[in-house]
Parts: structure tokens; sequence; C-alpha cells
């Protein structure tokens, strides 16, 4: 069965000025109709190279109750290897569809590694405007190179890279999340299972849109994770929910945008919010993305933090594998 790629429908899509009518948005998702115009959120912006320990932790812990995402800059990765990082994934979708095809989902596989299109169950039969790579970076022990891209040649060593240069990043956010709950460094990445946390990366491909206003990226949601860490290119998209509106998100130059996913928002039993949030399209460029997510082990169980827990402040949220949470998660189930 030959599926169909966004990427392929673009083309044919520009051509026509029109878009397949399973990519039209009802109307009270349509973007035109629901994003608050000529507003930009400026979403807070956090120096991880303050040395106030005390003020980054409190920085941090407000943006994660109000917000549930925040910017982080001065984060020590260099900007020339995010360039890199973008020029390989870049290249990896403008190859012949084909050679994208090597490593497509296979049919019936249960995992969400590979390139594909359809990630969840569709509301309706709704589709969003984007083609999509996943494959875990670490640890070694979770990878699978079948699904990561044999071209351009140096896709491999980039993204060995990168995520070696993420991990001290990402351990840095945990360990200041946990300060905000008022636990010790490493209590909430032992939470999520340790050394064991694995890597997801994601890169999401938008092509062009003859007509943005009416498709969705990626349709609202929360992310699964426990946080994503996020790279874009320039192209806006982002749009969180705030205030019961749509608003676009401001990009800052070679910072790392941060959600807080689910997960955490489980460990720490509310006090943290998962951001909701969806992705528009452009009409002339391609938009791109590099979302990475940091997992909990499929078998791991996450419940909220005991510490936090008492007469007063009962669990609300279960307990469960990560991996029968993600399940009622893409299938629509209640948890």
């Amino acid at each position: 069965m030959e599926i169909e790629r966004v990427q392929e429908i673009a083309t044919l899509s520009t051509l026509k000025g029109t878009i397949p009518s399973e990519f039209i948005r009802l109307e009270n998702e349509q973007p035109a109709t629901t994003t608050v115009h000529g507003v930009v959120l400026e979403v807070p912006v956090i120096d991880l190279s303050n040395p106030d320990h005390q003020s980054l932790v409190a920085s941090i812990s407000e943006a994660s109750k109000n917000w549930g995402l925040f910017q982080v800059v001065n984060h020590g990765i260099p900007s020339e290897l995010i360039s890199e990082l973008q020029k390989v994934g870049r290249e990896f979708f403008e190859l012949p569809q084909e050679e994208k095809e090597k490593i497509a989902k296979p049919i019936g596989y249960e995992g969400v590694e590979g390139y594909g299109t359809k990630l969840q169950k569709e509301i309706e039969g709704k589709k969003g405007w984007v083609d999509h790579l996943f494959h875990r970076v670490w640890p070694p022990s979770a990878i699978n190179y079948h699904f990561w891209p044999k071209n351009p040649p140096s896709y491999r060593e980039i993204n060995e890279q990168y995520a070696q240069s993420l991990i001290p990043v990402a351990d840095k956010l945990l360990g200041l999340l946990s300060r905000g709950l008022g636990l010790e460094d490493g209590e909430v990445k032992q939470g999520l299972g340790g050394e064991d946390l694995i890597y997801m990366l994601k890169i999401n491909y938008y092509p062009p849109c003859p007509c943005p206003e009416l498709a969705l990226g990626v349709v609202p949601h929360t992310d699964m994770s426990s946080i994503t860490i996020l790279v874009p290119n320039e192209v806006q998209g982002l749009q969180v929910f705030k205030d019961g509106h749509w608003y676009d998100v401001a990009y800052i130059p070679n910072a790392l945008i941060i959600h807080i996913g689910d997960q955490i928002e489980i460990l720490s039993n509310g006090k943290y919010k998962s951001v909701y949030h969806r992705t528009t399209v452009n009409k002339d460029k391609t938009r791109m993305s590099w979302p990475m997510f940091l997992e909990p082990p499929p078998e791991f169980e996450v419940g909220p933090i005991p510490k936090l827990i008492s007469q007063d402040n009962p669990a609300k949220y279960k307990t469960k594998k990560y991996k029968d949470y993600v399940h009622c998660k893409l299938n629509k189930l209640p948890q």
C-alpha cells in the first residue's frame, strides 16, 4: 500500500492552489480564526549561565508552573553544531522519495521510530501537514541504527555529537526542576528512569502550504515525554494555548525551546504543567523543527514522587508504566 507523504501532496497542492479536504481543519480549529493576531507571546527566556543558582531555580520553576514552556540561552551547545544538525536533517528530507522510504516505519510496526506521516489516531480523519522522522539517540542500548539516515553521510556523526552536547544540558534542566520542587538534584531524573532515560529525536518537516490559514502542522497536544528540548528553524510556527486563546511564540536565535511534558506534570503531582501547543504552517517556506523527547524506558513506572504526596496533597495521577501511558494517549483512551 503506497503511503501518501505530505511533501508530495504539497508539491501538487502548490500547483493547484488548494489542499485536499482531509487537511482542512474544522472552523473552530483553523489558525485564521483561532489565533490572536498581532500579539506574539514573549515566553520566559532563561540564561543557563546565570551564576545565581537560586534565581535560576526560581525562574525555571516559575516558568514551568505558569507556562509549561521556556527558552534557554547560553546553554553551551555551539551554534555551529546546531546549524550542522539542521543542515543534515534538511538534506535528508530533500532526498528523492525512494531514498527516504528505505527507513520508513514498516507496515504493522508498533513503535514510532522511522520515517513517516501519521503518528496517532486521527480525529474525524483530519490530517496534519507534516512528515517526520523519529529515532532514538541515547542511551546506546536503545539505539536502532536501521532508522538513522545513511544519507547525507555525516548524518550519524552530527547527531551523535549533538546528543553528547545535549545530555549535560538535559541533566542541568532536570536538576533545576528537581530543586524547584524542594527535592535533591537527582530525584526528578531518578523518577524518570535515571541513566536509562531515553533520548528520542523527531524531525518535523512542514512543506509550504498554499492554504496555511486552513491547515495545521501538528494538532493541539501536550507532549508525552518528561521534557522536550526543541531546535526550530527560522520559520515561525509554534503556538501556545494561554488564557483561553492561541498565540504565536517568538523564537530567539540560538535558544533551545523547552516544553514541560506529561511525565513531569505527573511526577510533580501537577505543580508543573505540560504545555498545550500546536503548530501552524507557512505559505512560502518550509518549516522544520528538531524536538528531542526525554522519555522514561517503556517498562518504567512513573507516578507522583512520594515525597510530594501528603494528606493535604494526595496523588492526582496514577502510577503506570510509560508504555501503557503512551498506548492510551496515542489511541485517545482515558488514562
